[in-house]
């Protein structure tokens, strides 16, 4: 039994619909349950065994948790520099709560972080033991929730990513495509660099993770499950956000998401007028988890353009 915490959200409504489509046993959890409070999640793992949602013939041992995954997070940067409580709270405290709860039920956990623990200010890919530094209060709760999942646990796997964008949530491609349907031209920052992340490819790679550790034979060999440990997922390249903002412009009028005229302008961040710092530049290395998981992660324009001629596609 899997158990998806922020079942709603962008990330976690696209790993529900392929958990769906795999066929997995799975229950998810949003809002309802407050991840800063550890009797609640505790709460809700005890009643799992008599839930009403169970087909009456699931034997107990269907209804163990054995994974959780955590998509819960405080992901607004701005608002995080004010709101530093709140953040900490669900970046930090919850991860911690989770990880704790998962190690008394013996339970293996994949929990989602970020690019913005690093500084931004390298320029060759971040592998996973690269020294943190978060810019601002976003990613240094997310470099805390990562501390605290450590220290809680061992059988974890700790998933950064960047760039995110997916069907079911605001992102940069929804919010460009309309723009370039209501403005005449538009200004994009090219001083930032980074690779787009698609949740169908996200969480592609993470039902793969579990698929892997789940066939594991108990012996060192081609058999044996991924190392536990922080893995980074990103697309393939390496952009600016004007870059891909022109491929979304390029893309859209081809598949016609985009139906006016509009003028892509590259700013720097300073005339952008950005709120918060953030980071120059944050291409992850995938070195290591296409080694563990076998896998070939699409290029960003092959992702892109995927999402954008969907059936699913839907600017909110």
């Amino acid at each position: 039994m899997i158990w998806l915490i922020g079942c709603k959200g962008m990330l976690g409504t696209e790993i529900a619909r392929q958990l769906d489509e795999a066929k997995l046993s799975w229950v998810g959890t949003d809002r309802e349950i407050d991840i800063t409070n550890p009797q609640e999640l505790e709460n809700f793992e005890n009643s799992i065994e008599t839930a009403s949602y169970f087909p009456s013939e699931k034997t107990h041992s269907d209804r163990q948790i054995k994974w959780i995954i955590n998509c819960a997070a405080y992901t607004n940067v701005d608002k995080a520099e004010e709101d530093t409580e709140l953040a900490a709270k669900l970046n930090c405290e919850g991860p911690k709560n989770i990880a704790r709860l998962a190690r008394k039920i013996g339970a293996k956990l994949i929990h989602i972080s970020t690019d913005y623990v690093f500084n931004g200010e390298g320029s060759s890919p971040y592998t996973e033991d690269m020294e943190k530094e978060p810019l601002g209060v976003y990613g240094k709760t997310k470099s805390d929730g990562e501390d605290a999942i450590q220290k809680e646990m061992n059988q974890y796997y700790i998933i950064r990513t960047a760039w995110l964008y997916g069907f079911d949530g605001k992102n940069f491609v929804y919010t460009m495509t309309k723009l370039m349907n209501s403005h005449d031209s538009i200004n994009v920052v090219n001083d930032q660099f980074g690779t787009p992340t698609c949740t169908l490819d996200l969480a592609a790679a993470i039902l793969k993770l579990i698929e892997k550790a789940d066939n594991a034979k108990e012996i060192i060999g081609p058999k044996s499950a991924p190392a536990f440990g922080i893995y980074h997922f990103s697309g393939m390249g390496e952009i600016s956000w004007f870059d891909f903002a022109e491929e979304i412009y390029k893309l859209g009028k081809k598949y016609k998401r985009i139906t006016a005229e509009c003028k892509v302008n590259p700013c720097t961040t300073e005339e952008f007028g950005a709120k918060v710092k953030r980071p120059h530049y944050s291409v992850l290395c995938k070195d290591k988890i296409t080694k563990e998981l076998k896998i070939k992660i699409p290029t960003w324009q092959q992702s892109l353009e995927r999402f954008i001629k969907a059936n699913s596609f839907n600017p909110l």
